[in-house]
């Protein structure tokens, strides 16, 4: 019986389905895996929705014949790791963060997403919520962290003590939106145990 991939693309703050990252890994996975289930929603403001919103979707389209793979860039990869855990599924995290409760308070009020241009605020429940979140022990062996140490957002030493155990990619310079990131996209692909058909 073959399996179904569906791979989940979770964007960061203030960002969107159509991110440089977001739409150069849709592209990429439909080129050269057409038979995997790409998806790539537009995440809501409030962690607690999101959570609801992300387990409804795959909830909706699992079955035995389904793998779920997640890839989430800076607080979309805090999110896929709760959801790598959650469903036992690998997850490649870009850039992640690993504890924006801490730099939320910095957010709290009105925000502005530059993409979507919505407006909505952020309130003090939010960071007790993504504390909730936070997955104290992770599966080794599920992980994929591809971070840039010119990352001017994040501090990407704190993400590699964190997933220490698990397979790490640390790239000199760079910053925040991982420069020359569609030239990684092949090693993501193979993490997930796809391969492109030889020509």
């Amino acid at each position: 019986m073959s399996k179904q991939i569906n791979i989940l693309y979770l964007h960061g703050f203030n960002s969107s389905p159509q991110s440089m990252k977001a739409q150069l890994t849709k592209q990429y996975f439909n080129e050269h895996f057409p038979e995997v289930s790409f998806f790539s929603p537009q995440l809501a403001s409030s962690p607690t929705t999101v959570i609801e919103q992300l387990t409804t979707l795959i909830d909706s389209k699992s079955d035995k014949k389904n793998i779920w793979c997640f890839i989430g860039s800076s607080l979309g990869g805090y999110f896929s790791t709760y959801l790598s855990e959650k469903y036992q599924g690998k997850a490649v995290l870009i850039n992640p963060a690993v504890k924006p409760f801490e730099l939320l308070t910095d957010y709290l009020g009105e925000q502005t997403n530059p993409y979507t241009k919505d407006v909505y605020y952020i309130e003090k429940h939010f960071i007790e919520t993504l504390k909730n979140l936070e997955q104290q022990f992770i599966s080794k062996n599920n992980y994929l962290v591809m971070v840039q140490t010119g990352d001017e957002v994040l501090d990407y030493q704190k993400a590699v003590d964190k997933y220490r155990d698990c397979q790490i990619i640390v790239q000199q310079g760079g910053d925040h939106s991982f420069i020359d990131y569609s030239k990684v996209l092949p090693k993501i692909a193979m993490f997930f145990n796809l391969y492109p058909p030889s020509q």
